[in-house]
């Protein structure tokens, strides 16, 4: 026989053969002898056994034998399947192949079992206690399945290609080495089922290829300072499932691919100082949940994250500073606030500083877009508009020169209460509105008290112009006509009034000021009434209204350009 002795271990069992291992415990008779019936499945009362006893004890060694169907001793089509056992000495079944189910559940195994390289149908091994799994490059036809066991070492299955799912609902898992599961490069495809479970120490689904759901809801992770849950390049078909999961050290997902939701309703994860959950470069094609009393003490990273809509509140939302959305691309909010007041609250959160930039523009520019295809285009307007005011203080901030700072905060200043940057062009109109109705208030003072004269050489040549600046009781030579003629001015009645009066001005053009202050402000308008009236400097109240005109025509050439520049979008911030 000694061409069937495996090469190292414990394969010498299958050299000295079973008679090698008598006496047999009374657990282990009972084992063999019901070993193809199909219908035995437990020792004693098939709980867990709480200490050693013959009725229990079981060898590795025999387990072996009889799973690797040595001497003849075939297995029944259900596999092996035994609970309520005490298995002493290592289950060694490194490399072997296993056509049946391995099926141990609610043992106690006083060594890990060994399953590297091993190709089997299905590893029942729920609600057992042992002190780790080694299955490094398994090979299995269905699922691994250790719900309600107790783990006090690490889990590894880096390699595994499983055909079904890892079942460890309610599993406890606690390793002092840092890892508790080690999954990297797994290939399954059903799903991760950690329902309930709690792993004190690290889970690494790193490269992991998953064809369901990674569901942990209501789970307990801890590994307080470091990372706690890595799912880096891990590609799930279905929902990454973490309600209601507590995690104490960091959750990561770069550049994972999530067929389905992300799911952190009620959550709660905890690294501070820290990324709390990391999403950054992954693609979630469902929607990521971040809701109903969700909290996250430490960074939510989803920069160049691509998601196809989000539903959070705000009370879930991270502290400032400690939200990363640089390229960060979603679809629409489908729950959660969307005016531009709680959006811009939760684009405040940011602090590109802190990771060593000044401002992120993306962020603003894709929320805009967002809320405008959602409908929203009065909040996707002060959205952009707020862009535009951090973005040009950013730009103020990196100036060196205190010369070009002034000239950079005059203009900012100026497009802020001009055109909003450029985001609303047409509060140019308002401003124009502002400074036609002001202008025709001091043209309209200015004409009353007699500080507007014709804008004529020859009218203010002319005897009725002259003469109507002496009051009637005085005299003036007039050398164009030789003659002293008396003056026209009533007691008390200025110039210009006298000269209304006048029978030669009736047909000179009456002064309107609305229209004189709408021809002084806009340039491309020609109305007229600046081509005969003017402000005269020489009488009460003329110099101010003199410079009023000039400041208004400046202000008119000024709004005018920048209404073209705010429509054509030259003032915006690219």
């Amino acid at each position: 026989m000694n061409e069937n002795a495996p090469n190292k271990g414990p394969v010498v069992v299958g050299v000295r053969g079973l008679a090698s291992l008598d006496p047999l415990s009374a657990a282990e008779a009972k084992v063999v002898a019901h070993l193809q019936s199909g219908d035995f499945d437990r020792l004693g009362d098939g709980l867990r056994p709480e200490m050693e006893s013959p009725e229990r004890n079981v060898r590795a060694e025999l387990l072996r034998l009889l799973v690797l169907g040595k001497e003849g001793y075939r297995l029944h089509e259900k596999g092996l399947r035994l609970s309520g056992a005490w298995i002493t000495g290592i289950l060694d079944l490194e490399g072997c192949r296993v056509p049946r189910d391995i099926g141990l559940k609610d043992c106690h195994f006083e060594a890990s079992p060994v399953l590297r390289s091993a190709i089997i149908d299905n590893l029942f091994l729920d609600g057992s206690v042992m002190p780790g799994l080694r299955a490094d490059r398994l090979e299995a036809r269905g699922c691994v399945s250790l719900q309600g066991a107790t783990v006090n070492g690490e889990v590894r299955l880096p390699g595994a290609r499983l055909g079904g799912s890892i079942e460890a609902d309610g599993v406890v898992i606690t390793s002092s080495d840092g890892l508790a599961v080690n999954a990297e490069d797994l290939e399954a495809r059903g799903g991760v089922l950690l329902r309930g479970a709690t792993v004190r120490g690290g889970i690494n689904l790193s490269s992991a290829r998953i064809g369901g759901d990674v569901n942990a809801v209501g789970a307990r992770i801890e590994r307080p300072g470091e990372v706690a849950f890595n799912g880096d390049a891990m590609v799930a078909g279905g929902d990454l499932a973490l309600r209601g999961v507590t995690v104490a050290g960091e959750t990561r997902f770069q550049g994972a691919h999530v067929g389905g939701d992300a799911d952190c309703t009620s959550a709660s994860l905890s690294h501070p100082e820290g990324h709390a959950l990391r999403f950054n470069r992954a693609k979630i094609d469902g929607a990521f949940f971040l809701r109903q009393g969700a909290t996250i003490d430490g960074a939510l990273d989803l920069t160049a994250t691509t998601i196809n809509a989000i539903e959070d509140e705000q009370a879930s939302w991270p502290r400032s500073g400690d939200l990363l959305l640089n390229r960060c691309q979603y679809g629409a909010f489908t729950g959660g606030p969307v005016d531009a007041a709680s959006r811009l609250d939760w684009l405040s959160r940011q602090t590109p500083g802190r990771w060593g930039s000044d401002f992120w523009p993306q962020p603003y520019e894709h929320l805009a877009t967002v809320l405008s295809e959602m409908g929203h285009n009065e909040d996707a307007r002060e959205v952009l508009i707020a862009k535009e005011r951090l973005q040009r203080s950013a730009r103020r901030a990196r100036a060196k020169n205190p010369a070009l700072k002034l000239i950079l905060t005059i203009i900012d200043g100026i497009l802020a209460v001009t055109l909003s940057y450029g985001r609303q062009p047409l509060r140019a109109m308002l401003w124009v509105i502002l400074f036609w109705l002001i202008g025709t208030g001091v043209f309209s003072v200015a004409y009353n008290a007699g500080a507007m004269k014709p804008n004529s050489p020859v009218v203010l040549r002319a005897v009725e112009w002259t003469l109507c600046d002496l009051e009637q009781s005085e005299s003036r030579y007039l050398p164009s006509s030789g003659l002293t003629l008396s003056g026209r001015a009533a007691p008390g009645e200025n110039q210009l009034t006298c000269f209304r009066n006048q029978p030669e001005a009736a047909s000179y053009p009456e002064f309107n000021p609305l229209m004189y202050s709408l021809d002084v402000l806009l340039p491309v308008l020609s109305i007229g009434q600046k081509d005969f009236w003017r402000p005269d400097s020489m009488k009460p109240n003329g110099p101010f209204t003199l410079k009023y005109y000039f400041f208004q025509s400046i202000v008119g050439w000024a709004l005018s350009l920048l209404a073209v520049a705010g429509f054509s979008g030259l003032v915006k911030s690219r």
